[in-house]
């Protein structure tokens, strides 16, 4: 067997007392839906990239697209996308929307993960 190998238990004796308090902490379900659908919208490069340009600053549709060179169509279903989540917000200023971070969560978020791709092993 490799080092490699997924190791389990040799005996089966699971720790009832630890089970107890592990269950009383579980999130509800809608939580972990909610919190599972961030995730995976957090798994898209191009999103990824949306929200490391709006760490930075607040940018409009067409920013956004210049700078990630795409069409402001393609930008804008990932906005939405991120928008439903509650990932970032928006703004209008005339016929101009511009679009930030939501709040400073996400930023945490971002950061975090970043820091921890970053980190050398």
């Amino acid at each position: 067997m490799s080092k490699k190998d997924i190791l389990i238990c040799q005996e089966y004796c699971p720790n009832l007392n630890r089970i107890a308090e592990v269950k009383d902490q579980e999130l509800a379900e809608d939580t972990i839906q909610r919190l599972g659908d961030t995730f995976k919208v957090l798994g898209d490069p191009t999103r990824l990239k949306i929200i490391n340009a709006l760490a930075n600053q607040e940018l409009c549709v067409c920013d956004i697209s210049e700078l990630l060179k795409m069409t402001q169509s393609a930008i804008s279903h990932q906005l939405r996308k991120l928008r439903d989540l509650n990932l970032v917000k928006y703004r209008k200023e005339g016929r101009t929307v511009y679009y930030s971070l939501d709040d400073h969560h996400i930023l945490q978020l971002f950061c975090q993960g970043l820091d921890h791709v970053m980190e050398e092993r």
